[in-house]
């Protein structure tokens, strides 16, 4: 086993905390960092740095911003009343590429998961019921993940949230285009069959 100088092993040990990031993908990372510039290596450090000290969750959505409230939530051309619930803030991004929503967000950071400790009070859901009581909201859509966890958290937001005048919409789910029918899931094929609609 090769030992390193102690900067850089300190530096390989930080990069293995990244997801995603082995033990060989922290090395190259790492020698990769040493080979940059001075000024390449300061402006990966400020950026860093700059992260942690001036990014915040939005008060309203949990949308991380460096404004608060954050730029969908203080957005006049956006309907402010129909909100999409996310698991994460990458979410919205893949919502906003489709250019056809037009209303505003709500970040749980996480999903239900008992298996892993992750239950209803650790994600961020007092400021949604609020939005929702204050009387702020009239449609709610539940935009998360396709998994065990994300079905687990949209049925038990839908059942917190049922008030009346409420309209609460989950996002569709199936076959996705561009595949083939016979590489489907059973599970993928059942929510393409209940999700189907009139031609």
């Amino acid at each position: 086993m090769s030992k390193f100088a102690e900067p850089m092993a300190r530096l390989i040990e930080s990069l293995k905390k990244l997801p995603g990031i082995g033990s060989k993908s922290a090395q190259r990372l790492a020698f990769h960092i040493l080979r940059s510039s001075n000024e390449d290596a300061e402006a990966l450090a400020a950026a860093v740095r700059d992260v942690k000290a001036n990014l915040r969750l939005c008060s309203i959505c949990n949308n991380i911003t460096d404004v608060d409230p954050c730029v969908y939530c203080s957005s006049a051309t956006r309907n402010q009343r129909m909100v999409c619930v996310v698991e994460e803030p990458t979410n919205i991004a893949a919502i906003e590429k489709t250019r056809h929503f037009n209303g505003v967000y709500h970040v749980l950071h996480g999903s239900i998961s008992p298996l892993h400790g992750v239950g209803p009070d650790q994600l961020r859901i007092s400021n949604l019921m609020r939005r929702v009581e204050d009387g702020q909201v009239d449609e709610v859509i539940l935009a998360t993940n396709p998994t065990i966890e994300g079905e687990a958290t949209a049925t038990y937001l839908s059942g917190q949230l049922r008030r009346a005048g409420l309209k609460i919409t989950r996002i569709a789910m199936g076959i996705p285009v561009g595949s083939d029918i016979e590489y489907a899931d059973e599970i993928t094929m059942l929510k393409a069959m209940e999700g189907r609609r009139e031609l």
